[in-house]
This record gives structure tokens, C-alpha cells and sequence, in this order.
């Protein structure tokens, strides 16, 4: 890309906006959606409410990865947040189990579409040698979301109804759209839109140069998706009033380090750093399942959040360095694709395995403890090969 501009600028402040406001809209509805598909009769599915999300997220991120090489970045980053406004506005509107979970599945179409050209756009407007941090300040934004959505979302729901809830989703996700369209596109050599461009091969779908990222990005991942799926019923067992309490410490910890980490994967280096943060990802996940006490907890996800946060922005921007200039949009897509599989593994897994027993929650954090081990072990074995 030419032009490349310094990394404080207007367009990447409006970016970054931008990905607060999506990443609000869709977390603002996590804490209460177990208790609201329960409240229609479905809490036996209460497993499926992220993994239909993170299926069909998944299932896009080959189509987002070409679309976002060819079309361009901004109208990637547009439909997603769409689909958020869309699925907010619906979810009164469909009642029923089966209207919920056909808005699960539709509703991961827009994490499945705006982050891999969001992540393209940075790496676009961003000298190459300052990707870490920047992927870090970007990942601050994005991740805030993650605390004010659930801690907004239950005070809305606390003090409101589940319609206002969703209609404030869909609020949220108007007002990201509107910040995006201000943006110029950053893709140079784009074509017009055709439905031939979907029609992708097996070579479009994942990007063997970025394999080591994305297995790392699974493996950490898979505690995400159990951390989504029971840390609102653990944090209300537990006695929190406010289930968005971990999410809140968590993503504080998180961003607070991002700053930091994001710059020193840039300067020591994207292995060093993220061994880092699967160590004390292992750490945060023994603590949840050795400490089931409201300090416990808060305590786990103070250090669950600063692994994080250590391992976002150096994942994305050693996928990033990886990737050819002319196929970005497919390696951040295949990285995402790890990212979604591992939330929605973890998610389904997790879920399966509760079955509205607390006891059985700690063994699935120290599962995902295990996966993530094996991930450290991997990187330690890759780091002696290469």
C-alpha cells in the first residue's frame, strides 16, 4: 500500500471508535442470553448460544478473507456491523427457540466479516514496523467493548426489559456504521462486487503460511469460549449481582497491558511475547478452578485478562507479518477462522459438559488450562526448530 501515515491519525481514531461501538453491540447481549433462552424453555441449548455465533463466523471468514482482498476493506467492515444492527432489531421480534437460535447463527455472520477487514485496514494505514502496537491500541478499543457491553447490557436488563436490551444492541451497531462510512478505502486495486468472487477454492480458505499463529490462536482461545458460556452462571453462583463483574475486571487488565504488549512484540520479538501470555493464560485458568470464591474469580480475571491482552496484538500482528502483502485478507481470515473454532469448540464443549452442574465447571477450566499447555509446548518445540 502506498501512503502509509503514522499511526495517530484521524482515521485510525475513527476506526478504532468504531470497533468499540461493534464490539459493545454484540457483548452487551453475552451475560443475559442463558437466562433469556431459558426464560423461553431452551435452557438445554444454553451451550449453543455462542457456538451457533462462532459457526457461521467461522464458516465466513474464507468469504470476508477474498472480499476483503478484492472489494475492499470498508464495505467488509460495513456488512458486518449490519448484520449486528439487523439481529438486535429481530430478537423480540422472534420469540421462540428456534427463532433464537436461527438469530444465533445469523447474528456470528458480523464477527465473521468486520474484524479480518478491520485488521487489514490497520495493517494498510500502519508502518509495518509499528503493527504490534498498533494492533494493541486497536485491541483496546475492541476489547473494551467486551467490559461495557456485559456490564451495560445487565444494567439495562436489571432496570429495563430484554427488548430494550436488544434495541440498544442495535443502536450500538448503527452508530458504528455510520463512524465506518466516513472512512476511505485503503484497498488500491479493488474490483466491483460479483457473485463469482464467492465461488473459492480450498486454496482460498486457509493460508498455510500463518499455521503457527492460528494452532496457538485455537488452543487460547478454546478458554474463551468456556469463559463466555459459564462465567455468567458461575459469577451468579458465586453471589455476584452483576454478571458482567468479571468481564469488567477482565477487560480492565487486559487493556491496561495491551499497551505495553502490543510495542513489545514489535521490538522483542512476536514468540517471546506470546510464550508470555499462554504462561500466564495456564495460571489464570488453575486459579478459576482452585479459587471458586468471588476473590477467586475477580482474582482469575485479573490475570486471565493480562494474558490476553499479551496474546492478542502479538498474534495479530505475527499473522500479519506472515501474510503477503496481496493476501492479507485470507491469512487474518484463516487466523480468525482458528480464533472462531476455538470460542465455539470450547463453547459447545463446555456447555455439554456443565449440564446446570456446578461442580463439573471447574473441570472444564482446567481442560482449557490443559489445551492451552499443549499450545506453550508446541511453541517452545517451534521456536527450537525454526
Amino acid at each position: 500500500m502506498k501512503n502509509r501515515h503514522p499511526i495517530y491519525n484521524l482515521r485510525f481514531g475513527l476506526l478504532c471508535l468504531s470497533s468499540l461501538l461493534f464490539s459493545s453491540s454484540y457483548n452487551l447481549l453475552i451475560p443475559e442470553l442463558p437466562a433469556y433462552l431459558s426464560k423461553l424453555g431452551g435452557a438445554q441449548y444454553i451451550g449453543l448460544i455462542i457456538s451457533l455465533f462462532t459457526l457461521t463466523a467461522g464458516l465466513s471468514r474464507p468469504f470476508s478473507g477474498v472480499l476483503t482482498d478484492t472489494v475492499g476493506r470498508k464495505p467488509v467492515m460495513i456488512f458486518g456491523a449490519i448484520v449486528c444492527l439487523v439481529c438486535g432489531f429481530l430478537y423480540p421480534f422472534l420469540g421462540t427457540v428456534s427463532g433464537f437460535l436461527f438469530l444465533r447463527l445469523l447474528h456470528g455472520f458480523s464477527t465473521g466479516f468486520t474484524p479480518t477487514a478491520i485488521a487489514a485496514y490497520v495493517s494498510d494505514i500502519v508502518p509495518s514496523n509499528r503493527w504490534g502496537e498498533a494492533f494493541g491500541i486497536q485491541g483496546v478499543f475492541f476489547t473494551s467493548g467486551l467490559a461495557l457491553g456485559p456490564a451495560l447490557g445487565s444494567t439495562i436488563k436489571l432496570y429495563y426489559s430484554y427488548d430494550i436490551l436488544f434495541f440498544s444492541s442495535s443502536a450500538m451497531a448503527l452508530l458504528s456504521i455510520l463512524l465506518l462510512y466516513r472512512l476511505r478505502e485503503t484497498l488500491l486495486e479493488k474490483i466491483p462486487f460479483e457473485w463469482r468472487i464467492l465461488k473459492i477454492s480450498k486454496n482460498d480458505i486457509i493460508s498455510k503460511a500463518v499455521f503457527v499463529p492460528a494452532l496457538i490462536t485455537f488452543l487460547a482461545y478454546f478458554a474463551f469460549g468456556m469463559v463466555l458460556t459459564l462465567i455468567p452462571d458461575w459469577s451468579d453462583y458465586l453471589g455476584f449481582q452483576n454478571k458482567g463483574s468479571f468481564f469488567m475486571v477482565f477487560t480492565l487488565a487486559s487493556l491496561t497491558i495491551r499497551f505495553l504488549a502490543g510495542s513489545a512484540s514489535d521490538k522483542m520479538g512476536r514468540k517471546v511475547v506470546v510464550q508470555m501470555g499462554l504462561f500466564l493464560l495456564v495460571g489464570a485458568l488453575f486459579l478459576m478452578a482452585f479459587l471458586p470464591s468471588k476473590v477467586g474469580l475477580l482474582s482469575a480475571a485479573l490475570a486471565y485478562g493480562l494474558a490476553m491482552g499479551i496474546l492478542s496484538p502479538a498474534l495479530n500482528a505475527w499473522t500479519v507479518d506472515l501474510s503477503p502483502s496481496s493476501e492479507r485478507g485470507k491469512g487474518i481470515s484463516t487466523m480468525f477462522i482458528a480464533l472462531e473454532a476455538g470460542i465455539g469448540l470450547g463453547a459447545l464443549l463446555s456447555g455439554w459438559y456443565y449440564q446446570d452442574s456446578f461442580k463439573n465447571i471447574p473441570h472444564t477450566m482446567l481442560g482449557c488450562a490443559f489445551l492451552a499447555g499443549i499450545g506453550l509446548l508446541f511453541l517452545a518445540y517451534f521456536k527450537k526448530r525454526s
